[in-house]
């Protein structure tokens, strides 16, 4: 099929910052793009060729913006999956298909999915409710501390929580949820794999994240991981492993514990571009994004080793601002050599909402990691009244 600088239609479900990264390489290749997403503000309005306002969980809402394109990817796995069932019966080509989202989207199952084709994962218990839970908790079937997840519709932060007695459990939503055995360890790393429809199959490297300890989010995506060739062989072995099982098309982020035994344990996974690849932007000879694309569209998969060492700086809203968005002193790191800034395009910030990211490119990993705390303790997300 002819898709550039032609009448093909991509669809894309969800407009937010990786569907704007996504559209940078459709724009370099002249794809024509559709895009769907619930704000009039999603930062991917003015990327795209056509931007449409829509719930992306509403039936025919998800169901008419699929008769209009000729291939549907998403960049949120949270959509409609009986529209896309409907449609992909009907013939319109979904990468990821609903079958893997369905695997995806429920964390109970995915857990569930590791243990039946001998996946290492932490031991979890699953729960239709706060009340069962509880109800296990007094039988002692399970025991603080535990990690909570609810299976739906978390991400990011949201929807997890570490419960070391019943005081955490006080404000927890009354939901469908999963309790994961608490696990130590020394490092939470990341593999993304690029695979397409003829099944040519690609990792990236693998990579080093640092979490801020109290929102849960990523503050630094360190690539390459600082690690023994003998881990980074395992992770990135349990990762196709993982791939294989999930036999989706596209991209799939598998995000691992390295524990303190050196075990690797898959944690979650994400089918879609992620935040544990924007360094490759500019620190890879293909981007997870253009790579993506070529997946999804069954072109030949691009390099995916790094050319220099790339650390990724998260973004976010400063405790105690929300309102208009304003970055103070983003002149001063602009002015630091290898130092990338990326804004979404959201004009509201809030405490740690995902407003942009940094990239540092380095030939030396010490220095990136210096200017990476240079640029974290320099550059704040706040808003100016």
């Amino acid at each position: 099929m002819n898709y550039f600088s032609s009448d093909f239609r991509l669809g894309i479900l969800g407009g937010g910052q990786l569907g704007k990264m996504l559209l940078t390489e459709t724009r370099k290749f002249d794809i024509q793009t559709f895009v769907l997403d619930p704000s009039e503000e999603a930062p991917s309005r003015f990327g795209c060729n056509n931007f449409y306002k829509g719930s992306l969980m509403d039936f025919d809402t998800v169901y008419q913006f699929g008769k209009m394109v000729n291939l549907l990817t998403i960049e949120i796995e949270n959509v409609n999956l009986d529209a896309l069932d409907l449609l992909e019966e009907e013939g319109l080509p979904i990468f990821p298909s609903p079958k893997t989202l369905r695997l995806i989207q429920n964390k109970g199952k995915q857990k569930d999915l590791y243990v039946t084709n001998n996946i290492p994962t932490s031991k979890h218990l699953r729960f239709v409710g706060l009340d069962d839970l509880k109800n296990s908790l007094s039988k002692d079937e399970l025991d603080f501390p535990f990690v909570w997840k609810s299976a739906q519709f978390g991400y990011d932060g949201n929807g997890v929580k570490i419960c070391r007695s019943a005081l955490d459990l006080i404000k927890l939503p009354d939901v469908e949820c999963i309790a994961e055995e608490l696990i130590p360890f020394k490092n939470e790393l990341a593999v993304i794999v690029a695979r397409n429809f003829s099944g040519e199959i690609k990792t990236y490297p693998v990579v080093e994240m640092e979490f801020h300890p109290e929102a849960n989010q990523v503050e630094y995506v360190i690539c390459p991981a600082r690690i023994n060739d003998s881990i980074t062989q395992k992770a990135q072995e349990v990762a196709l492993k993982v791939s294989e099982t999930f036999n989706h098309v596209g991209l799939l982020a598998v995000e691992m514990f390295q524990t303190e035994d050196d075990e690797i344990l898959v944690n979650e996974v994400a089918p879609r571009p992620h935040n544990s690849g924007h360094y490759s932007i500019e620190a890879s000879y293909t981007s997870q994004f253009e790579n993506h694309l070529r997946a999804i569209l069954n072109l030949p998969l691009g390099n995916t080793d790094s050319k220099v060492a790339g650390i990724m700086v998260n973004l976010v809203g400063e405790e105690g601002f929300e309102g208009p968005v304003y970055y103070e002193n983003i002149e001063q790191i602009m002015a630091i050599n290898g130092v990338i800034p990326h804004i979404y395009g959201k004009r509201e910030t809030r405490p740690f909402r995902k407003m942009g990211h940094v990239t540092i490119v380095n030939r030396d990993m010490v220095v990136a990691r210096r200017i990476a705390e240079e640029v974290k303790n320099s550059i704040r997300v706040i808003s100016i009244q």
